[in-house]
């Protein structure tokens, strides 16, 4: 192996189970998406960008995808080969993706706005081979991060090309391959890179057994309708997921965007006749938000919405619901992407007050700080298993400190009731503790979202000289509005009964929070900030 990794070890019984029913087969990654492709060649496939557009189909794409392979495989890439790419939603993006996937390398996809510490700290992690990147997009200048990068050593990267410049373009010269590569199933298909806290991202290892499961699984229960038109970026396992895999395998459209623009997008819904919206729930809001948005003519294209990658807020929901828009919870992550999920069959307090029950073959446990398993209805961290979880991280130690006997420690905290129904209460990390009470972050900004112009808000712990941490709130108002005081907070928590231990006693405004990848609110920088602020 090219990277350091020690797979766990997944007990015999699961291996045979996952086999027998299903979840599991011997494909690659490389056979599933040539499947898909050849069968929808006529499907669509739409990138919406001022630099690099394209309409076409997914013909056009697994053609570009065979010729790329064709030039990667001349200069030695293939089963053991690792290939990076630093590009935005451009079909570029998806071309590498699909070409990496069928020699049976394994491919690395980087977010674009990553810098060269991050992109830095990947390549070498991940001794990587070859990137695939573009010059510049947005604030960030690829060509001198590499030249930073590269002065800082990067022994294993044997050579980049740039897309819109020779170096890609010779990349398609050679005889395109006709059919994937063959490579082991249980080899690394995909290493995805979380987007870190004040640590190194961290590079979450899927196999082709493992990332193939997870297509199928989450492909199953979503419901059939128009293409979904994506934002969030395909570096990124939601935007990878969505946008790349999960259309290919449905045999369906593919569109993308390059730059969220809500006004932007809400134009492409009509012209396109595609819905938008997914995922994290700034997607939805900043949509609902837009002067644009118009229910009548938005709302039919968006009548089914899946939500997840973030706490997603019930009012939220009852939101949407009040235009004619119907919402779905899940609850995943990098490393075991589907846990729970609800489908639209099901009752509308139980899609949006829970995340779901749990997904085909998966197992969950909800224990205590000594890993005892807990009562139904009580909090707990969340621990899973299943066909779809990851194998382990680039980074042997931290595959070691996440698992305990085969269970995946997720860091958050839920409830799982006596009809093993899921709520996401919190991560560990983010529980304030304030005099030695828990409080849960996540119950508070429940009920500060339903305030009056409130477009979204986080709650976070201040470090507090007596109590040890505090409750601070922090709002995003929708436009023209400004953030409700203190007095008025504490106000409107006292009506809804709310302890008052558990009230914010700090309160800022941002224009924007900072975020992941896939659009959840980075607490910790968040945190960073008081502790500046506070001195």
């Amino acid at each position: 192996m090219p990277f350091e990794w020690q797979p766990i070890e997944v007990a015999e019984e699961h291996r045979e189970r996952y086999l027998r029913e299903g979840w599991w087969n011997d494909d690659t990654l490389g056979q599933l998406l040539a499947a898909g492709l050849t069968d929808a060649a006529d499907a669509a496939f739409v990138v919406r960008s001022d630099r690099r557009p394209f309409r076409g189909t997914l013909g056009d794409v697994d053609r570009l995808a065979r010729r790329l392979a064709g030039g990667l495989a001349a200069r030695g890439i293939g089963p053991g080969s690792v290939v990076a790419f630093q590009l935005p939603n451009w079909v570029e993006a998806a071309a590498t993706f699909y070409a990496t996937a069928y020699l049976g390398a394994t491919v690395v996809p980087i977010v674009h706005f990553y810098g060269a510490k991050e992109v830095g700290y990947i390549l070498r992690k991940t001794r990587v081979d070859a990137l695939i990147t573009t010059d510049r997009f947005g604030a960030q200048d690829f060509a001198a991060n590499l030249d930073l990068m590269r002065s800082e050593g990067l022994p294993d990267l044997a050579w980049v090309a740039v897309v819109g410049e020779r170096s890609f373009d010779e990349l398609l010269d050679d005889e395109p391959i006709a059919e994937p590569r063959p490579t082991a199933p249980d080899a690394p298909a995909l290493i995805a890179y979380t987007s870190g806290t004040t640590a190194d991202p961290k590079g979450v290892v899927h196999s082709h057994r493992t990332i193939g499961a997870e297509i199928r699984q989450l492909g199953a229960i979503q419901p059939a309708g128009r293409p979904m038109l994506i934002g969030a970026p395909v570096g990124h396992g939601i935007g990878m997921l969505a946008a790349l895999l999960l259309p290919v395998w449905r045999r369906t459209a593919i569109h993308l965007i390059d730059v969220w623009d809500p006004g932007r997008v809400l134009a492409a819904m009509v012209e396109d006749d595609v819905s938008s919206g997914q995922g994290a729930t700034v997607f939805l809001t900043s949509l609902l938000d837009h002067p644009d948005f118009d229910p009548a003519v938005h709302g039919p294209r968006m009548a089914t919405i899946g939500l997840g990658g973030a706490a997603v807020p019930r009012a939220v929901c009852e939101r949407a619901r009040a235009i004619g828009i119907e919402c779905a919870r899940s609850y995943g992550c990098t490393e075991h992407p589907s846990i729970t999920g609800s489908t639209f069959a099901q009752s509308w307090d139980q899609r949006c007050t829970s995340d779901g029950t749990l997904m085909p073959g998966v197992e969950l446990r909800v224990v205590d700080d000594l890993g005892r398993d807990v009562e139904p209805g009580t909090p707990g961290e969340i621990w899973s298993r299943g066909p779809d979880c990851f194998w382990g991280y680039t980074d042997p130690t931290r595959t070691a400190e996440a698992f305990v006997d085969g269970w995946y420690r997720t860091g958050d905290v839920g409830i799982l009731n006596e009809h093993g129904w899921l709520a996401i209460t919190d991560r560990v990390k983010d529980i304030i503790i304030r005099g030695g009470e828990n409080i849960s972050a996540q119950e508070v900004e429940e009920l500060l979202i339903r305030m009056p112009g409130v477009a979204e808000c986080a709650v976070v712990a201040a470090p507090d000289p007596r109590l040890g941490e505090r409750a601070a709130a922090f709002f995003r108002m929708q436009p023209g509005l400004s953030a409700p005081t203190l007095s008025e907070i504490q106000a409107a928590l006292d009506a809804a009964g709310l302890a008052k231990p558990k009230w914010p006693e700090i309160v800022h405004a941002v224009a924007e929070f900072p975020r992941t990848p896939s659009g959840k609110v980075q607490k910790f920088v968040l945190r960073e900030r008081l502790r500046g602020i506070d001195g």
